[in-house]
């Protein structure tokens, strides 16, 4: 028996174990998690009147925690949390206000990557990795900037975009073109209501009504609570320490989920040769943390745990592995160390249906322009 069919068997007894949820730990996280962030804050303006590293040391705290709080936040997306659904839906939206991005939006774009873990047709990973031969016709200076983009020296900054600017100026933009399309609208048919006009309204920036709701609400509550943290600690701190930390936090995010997809000879196949469960084990990896960090990450390094079953909690991530750790003999370990160079698995080898770094492409493409020289001197050899 394969190590596939292995999991298949074992796979919906280790759902019925271990996705039970504590609404009491679920609780005593959140509430932990936002009081140490409180305080860090109320450090961090009291440190800064007495040594800038302080207020350094402050804000790289502040960074951590608001990383445990967004995985908790993914949790809540989830729903598994917490055991009650309400708990989920409240705590998730209080804790998207904290790391700037609205659960509902955010968790609908995260559930269709776990729907096509592997399946690299549908899903082009955190850094939208281009196949091997869109790679190949790009000019020289477009692949520099491809491999450039990607480097770990940009992580802060595709944090910030990630965590601070994209989903609210999707917003701003959005609401912009709102308003003008109900003003054109109601100048042209000024008897029809403002909200069949509001209605016949599409835009890129969102897919359903109900997603703007939540977009204006989550950005609405965001921008009330940095207006206010202004007033409490000073403009300049304030907005220092919050892009600062949450840029780290996107950055920290974006290189440890790539590292958990993109790994040397990763499973990245096509749509007709999918399967979830072979996903699981080769698609995925299992990251090596340090037992501080892992508190800080809510256990998201082991992920092929997760990905096995969205609805197993990060409270019984560790446990679940550790009972069914034969099951996951094949899944790449991956040391702490070892995550940035995984930034060099950049492109999707289709034919091999496999991730392999740059340097493996140029290997490749070196031995075929050897063998089709060898080629050419053969057929001359064979005229003469």
């Amino acid at each position: 028996m394969t190590s596939i069919d292995m999991l298949k068997e074992e796979k919906q007894a280790i759902g019925l174990r271990y996705a039970n949820s504590d609404d009491r730990k679920g609780l005593m996280q959140v509430l932990s998690g936002l009081a140490a962030l409180i305080l860090l804050w109320w450090a961090a303006a009291w440190s800064c009147r007495i040594s800038c590293w302080l207020t350094a040391a402050a804000g790289i705290l502040i960074a951590l925690f608001t990383t445990r709080l967004f995985l908790l936040m993914h949790d809540c997306g989830h729903g598994c949390l917490f055991r009650s659904q309400s708990l989920n839906r409240r705590f998730g939206f209080m804790l998207g206000v904290v790391v700037g991005l609205p659960l509902h939006v955010w968790s609908k774009r995260h559930a269709f990557h776990h729907a096509t873990n592997g399946d690299w047709d549908k899903f082009r990973g955190v850094l939208s990795i281009l196949t091997v031969d869109e790679y190949a016709v790009l000019t020289k200076a477009q692949q520099r900037k491809y491999r450039w983009l990607r480097s770990i020296a940009l992580a802060p900054y595709g944090g910030f975009m990630y965590m601070v600017l994209s989903l609210r100026l999707a917003w701003l933009k959005g609401t912009l073109d709102l308003i003008l399309h109900v003003l054109n609208r109601k100048a042209a048919q000024p008897k029809i209501p403002i909200r069949r006009h509001a209605a016949s309204f599409q835009t890129k920036h969102w897919r359903t009504a109900n997603d703007y709701r939540h977009l204006c609400w989550n950005n609405i509550v965001s921008l009330s609570l940095c207006v206010c943290m202004c007033f409490a600690v000073g403009p300049v701190l304030f907005f220092g320490i919050y892009f600062a930390s949450l840029s780290l936090v996107g950055g920290l995010i974006i290189v440890l989920t790539h590292g958990h997809h993109n790994f040397e000879h990763a499973y990245a196949t096509d749509t007709s040769h999918w399967d979830c469960d072979a996903a699981t084990l080769y698609s995925t990896s299992f990251v090596i943390l340090p037992s501080w960090l892992n508190w800080f990450t809510a256990s998201a390094a082991y992920h092929h745990i997760h990905h096995l079953s969205a609805a197993i909690p990060n409270y019984s991530l560790v446990d679940c592995h550790n009972a069914y750790e034969h099951l996951f003999t094949e899944v790449t370990r991956l040391r702490l160390s070892q995550i940035p160079g995984t930034l060099k698995y950049i492109l999707w080898d289709t034919r091999a249906q496999r991730i392999i770094s740059v340097a493996e492409y140029e290997h490749q493409m070196t031995r075929c322009a050897v063998a089709a020289a060898h080629g050419d001197r053969r057929e001359a050899a064979a005229a003469g």
